[in-house]
């Protein structure tokens, strides 16, 4: 089919064919090739163990891996996001009693440079699934959508990407919609809502050219056995515990007492089955424990869903458009650059800001052209924040993928590089976590930087919704908590400012969520983002005027461009000793802008001085640091007061002592302060360490006779004299009459004689 104009297909039987199934999608130039695989017998699990991995192979864009090896390494970043795209439309879509190992590997082998190879992947993962005999509720497609000059683009290149002012990531059914990842710059609810209907009509051809490629090659479905529910066992359950779980639901309590009460109520349910129904096996036994959990689960499940559309109550009391106790701290952190705690509810996050200089970017290398990222958020979720125990041994993928949803929604606001040439960073600590920590993140950064200094537009908030749907009831919940995000149906994350939408994410548990549902949500989130940011402002309403005292200092100034070489010097000899010099850190760039990084004012202004002294003309009164070149005894001081420019600090001009011997006192390479007091008409440059000095009490100056006397010197009278002048100065007549000159002058001079001679001869 075509898609903004260019090709998009799914080929299959060609490549990998001993995967359940492996689909082939290319879009333009670029190809990724998706396999689906599964284990052959189903796991004692109570989870769907699938497992989705996105490869971008280098050689697919013409480029070698960096780095000893010169292969590819681990996930990189954006390998691993794009695993998440794929990852999280397809789990709801597989049927719950899917137990079977299942993988799906997404690997791009051409790329053209224009299109992302994510979504490609994503929606060849439906086909893949879906031509196999993996069961699968789908198909599915994802798009990405951009908006250029006020029209949608579906799939746009990356050069439209840099025109837009959102880009949002859809995947969903021919019914709904159940993925949504994006940022843009505040825009409204109903541009949100615009940009989905307009990505849902694309997904729906994917869907259909998915179908096609169905009705040429297709599997049947391996058969699942559905377990079989324990009517009298269920009803045991229901008896014993029904009643007090409708009771503790309407009782006002936190997340402890909750899993406190939720495993004394299981222990009660299995007490309770043990003495009605009996068992001697262990093995029996443990498997009948493990049902009873679920059975209960599934019963506190219901009846908190029906007492929230029922009665428009929650687990900690609130109704459902009610957002948790916040509080607010800024500066926590004495020697970080900006710091903030963020709390809300039983959800907190400390969040500190780092401002760097132009080294400290970071590089990123892959499928592009390498870039540099001056705006970094990390996220970082230990075990403690949820009252767990669990092993530390890496970033996770909820971590990368919660970080950058919070660096998005914070990003679209960064004040560019022209206003701000700092390099940011902001990390995330989530101390405690009950509801979502990523919007905790987001409203943690946003303080952080205010309180760093950074010129921030806006304050930015986050807000998590939920969602509970049962037959015609819907009830919309601002604020989720953790229990509610686990029972209900929906997880929709929103973030912006006053003005509008920075950055979203959504995932849906069910089908048939409507539009209409969405604007609601949207609307609701927009109350609830408001009433943050009014409890945000109430701590810190706007960027403070001051950096940190432990910040560096940065300085602009602009050099012309035939003057970098100047500055660098050979083999970057000149900056780096104006670095080492001054305690700064220098970063020339090809426009010839230059930006320092001090400590301090002063030494800022030191680098200034040096660099401006290179690229100034000499200048006659001006002081500069020299370095001494050659010690000249007799004669003085040969000096570079300028990158590759020379002067002479004449013997007279060195000081007020006496120098009997200059070695003595000066050595090559000894830095010394010279002012220029004259620019000869040669080009030379007279110099003086002297006039910098500060003259010593009864000094007095050698005097040399009047030029006017000298007609009465002795020396004047001297016979050598008078013998230049008067030209009896025999050396001078023995030149004269010397015979070597007059032949060569008159042609007497054999030699010369000869030459004439023997060229004559030869021609």
């Amino acid at each position: 089919m075509q898609l903004n104009g260019k090709d998009y297909s799914f080929e299959t039987g060609r490549f990998a064919k001993q995967a359940n199934a492996s689909v082939m999608v290319r879009y333009g130039d670029t190809m990724v090739l998706v396999t689906a695989t599964c284990g052959h017998t189903p796991k004692d699990l109570d989870f769907l163990p699938l497992t989705v991995e996105y490869r971008e192979k280098l050689g697919s864009a013409g480029k070698i891996p960096g780095g000893f090896f010169k292969r590819e390494g681990r996930p990189s970043e954006k390998e691993i996001l794009s695993a998440r795209l794929i990852d999280r439309p397809a789990r709801p879509l597989f049927p719950k009693e899917w137990r079977h190992e299942t993988q799906i590997v997404a690997t791009v082998y051409s790329f053209d440079s224009e299109h992302d190879a994510d979504t490609l992947a994503a929606t060849a993962a439906s086909a893949a699934l879906m031509i196999s005999d993996i069961p699968f509720k789908g198909p599915y497609s994802e798009v990405t959508v951009a908006r250029v000059d006020g029209e949608f683009i579906c799939n746009p290149t990356f050069a439209q990407l840099e025109l837009s002012d959102l880009e949002m990531t859809v995947a969903g059914t021919d019914t709904a919609l159940n993925m949504v990842e994006g940022s843009s710059k505040e825009i409204s609810e109903d541009d949100f809502l615009a940009a989905l209907e307009f990505a849902h009509d694309n997904i729906r051809a994917l869907n259909n050219l998915q179908r096609e490629l169905m009705a040429l090659t297709s599997k049947e479905k391996i058969a699942i056995n559905a377990e079989e529910v324990n009517e009298e066992l269920v009803e045991i359950i229901k008896q014993t515990i029904s009643d007090k779980v409708r009771t503790q639901i309407r009782t006002e309590s936190g997340k402890e007492e909750r899993s406190a009460f939720r495993v004394a109520i299981e222990e009660e349910a299995n007490n309770a089955v043990n003495e009605k129904m009996p068992l001697e096996d262990e093995k029996e036994l443990a498997l009948r424990k493990s049902k009873i959990a679920k059975i209960v689960s599934k019963i506190e499940k219901s009846e908190m869903r029906r007492m929230i559309i029922d009665e428009n109550r929650r687990l900690d009391g609130r109704n459902t458009t009610q957002i948790r106790p916040i509080s607010v701290e800024t500066s926590v952190l004495p020697r970080a650059h900006g710091s903030a705690l963020f709390t809300r509810g039983e959800t907190q996050s400390l969040t500190t800001v780092t401002l760097g200089t132009k080294l400290d970017e970071q590089m990123v290398d892959g499928l592009l052209p390498t870039a540099y990222r001056r705006f970094m958020l990390h996220y970082n979720f230990p075990p403690f924040s949820t009252g767990e125990v669990g092993r530390m041994t890496g970033t996770s993928r909820r971590e990368i993928g919660h970080g950058n949803l919070a660096e998005r929604a914070l990003r679209m606001v960064a004040p560019k590089e022209e206003d701000f040439p700092y390099v940011l960073r902001i990390v995330s600590d989530v101390l405690e976590s009950n509801g979502s920590s990523s919007m905790a993140t987001v409203c943690a950064g946003s303080l952080a930087m205010f309180d760093a200094g950074v010129p921030f537009k806006k304050a930015v908030a986050g807000i998590a919704m939920g969602l509970i749907k049962e037959d015609d009831g819907v009830a919309i919940l601002s604020d989720i908590l953790g229990d509610e995000d686990f029972l209900g149906d929906m997880d929709f994350k929103v973030a912006g400012t006053s003005d509008g939408i920075t950055a979203c994410q959504m995932d849906i548990k069910i089908e048939g969520l409507t539009i209409d549902i969405m604007r609601n949500a949207l609307l609701q989130a927009r109350e609830g983002r408001l009433h943050i940011l009014g409890k945000m402002n109430e701590g810190l309403a706007e960027h403070r005027n001051e950096l940190s005292d432990y910040a560096p200092r940065l300085t602009t100034m602009y050099i012309p461009v035939e003057a970098i070489g100047a500055v660098i010097g050979s083999g970057g000899e000149t900056i780096r000793s104006i670095c080492a010099d001054t305690g700064t850190e220098i970063n020339i760039e090809q426009d010839g802008k230059v930006v320092i990084a001090a400590r301090s004012n002063e030494a800022a202004q030191k680098a200034m001085s040096r660099i401006e002294d290179i690229v100034r003309p000499p200048e006659v009164g001006r002081v500069y640091a020299a370095s001494i070149k050659e010690v000249r005894e007799g004669l003085g001081l040969i000096v570079e007061f300028l990158p590759k420019t020379k002067g002479l600090v004449h013997i007279s001009q060195i000081g007020y002592e006496d120098y009997e011997n200059l070695a003595d006192g000066f050595k090559n390479g000894q830095q010394i302060e010279v002012k220029l007091l004259e620019i000869q008409q040669d080009g030379k440059f007279r110099l003086s360490r002297k006039a910098l000095q500060e003259k010593p009490e009864g000094y007095e100056e050698r005097r040399r006779p009047p030029r006017e006397d000298r007609g009465n010197d002795r020396r004047y009278d001297d016979r050598r004299h008078d013998d230049r002048r008067g030209g009896s100065d025999r050396r001078h007549d023995d030149r004269r009459d010397d015979r070597r000159h007059d032949d060569r002058r008159g042609g007497g001079d054999r030699r010369h004689d000869d030459r004439r001679d023997d060229r004559g001869n030869r021609h």
